[in-house]
């Protein structure tokens, strides 16, 4: 398999704000910690759909494009505690090249983890192997 070269994102509460404010998520567990403690997590947890987008991300800029992505999904592994600071936590994407099939298109398995541990399951994509870098 070919391993992609891996991207990191910097998550902070701002982002988190910035989410919620374009989602329309403005549920508390994303902004209050003593909500977030309230409900019996460990503090304010970045929104499940950012962190899946941050590596939709990833898989796009492997692909050349989101044009160039015909499958992607995700299984919510483990929530990402994002603390009240200016520096946030890194979300690291990394992800491997399967062969490619007879429609011209490979899969990508993909690898999200915050502090060491993975965020995202069965993480997986399919895109056109014309397409595909390891950048």
């Amino acid at each position: 398999m070919t391993e992609l070269t891996p991207h990191r994102y910097r998550v902070t509460r701002a982002g988190l704000i910035r989410y919620a404010g374009a989602s329309g998520d403005f549920n508390p567990i994303h902004w209050s910690d003593r909500v977030a403690t309230s409900v019996g997590l460990p503090g304010v947890i970045a929104h499940g759909m950012f962190t899946m987008a941050l590596a939709g991300r990833a898989v796009c800029e492997w692909a050349g494009g989101g044009e160039n992505v015909s499958e992607y999904g995700v299984r919510f592994a483990k929530p990402v505690v994002v603390p009240d600071d200016d520096e946030g936590v890194e979300i690291e994407v990394s992800g491997q090249l399967g062969e490619a099939s007879d429609d011209g298109r490979v899969a990508v398995t993909l690898t999200c983890t915050c502090d060491g541990q993975q965020v995202l399951g069965m993480a997986k994509a399919r895109i056109r192997t014309s397409a595909a870098t390891t950048g």
